[in-house]
């Protein structure tokens, strides 16, 4: 299964060229830049661990400055998910303006749909991520799907 959250989640992987282009892009709007990682990227989990502080006022010519900041996160967290976030403030209030998954753990277990029926024939529903069966830190680790 892969994980689709972001805006190019049903396309390939980005190749580094294509993250720098869209860095670029996001600096050349003036937007400000953040990286985070998680392990359990439970789909109404939005926010993730940051990696380090946001990135103000960077100009387009420092786009290299992001990249770092995203290679250095996927190398401490090879098991885990890691996106790039763009911030817009240009009406008030930081506003996601792009975000997209940057690297992904080799394999990734996916998700199962719990059912529980409740009164009046009442059927909810409910995710539940494979890797959350393992401890934090160690879920991505032995690739292994229930």
């Amino acid at each position: 299964m892969r994980l689709t959250q972001g805006t190019f989640s049903f396309l390939p992987d980005l190749s580094e060229e294509q993250i720098a282009a869209q860095i670029r892009y996001a600096l050349d709007h003036g937007w400000a830049m953040s990286v985070e990682h998680t392990d359990d990227p439970h789909p109404r989990s939005s926010y993730w661990d940051m990696w380090g502080t946001p990135l103000f006022d960077l100009p387009v010519e420092q786009a290299d400055v992001v990249l770092r900041e995203v290679r250095a996160c996927r190398e401490a967290h090879p098991r885990s998910y890691v996106k790039l976030i763009a911030y817009d403030s240009s009406r008030g209030r930081q506003t996601t303006a792009l975000s997209f998954i940057v690297h992904r753990p080799r394999h990734e277990p996916g998700f199962r749909l719990d059912r529980t029926e409740s009164h009046d024939r009442v059927q909810r529903y409910r995710l539940h991520p494979y890797a959350a069966d393992a401890p934090v830190g160690s879920r991505y680790e032995n690739g292994a799907t229930p």
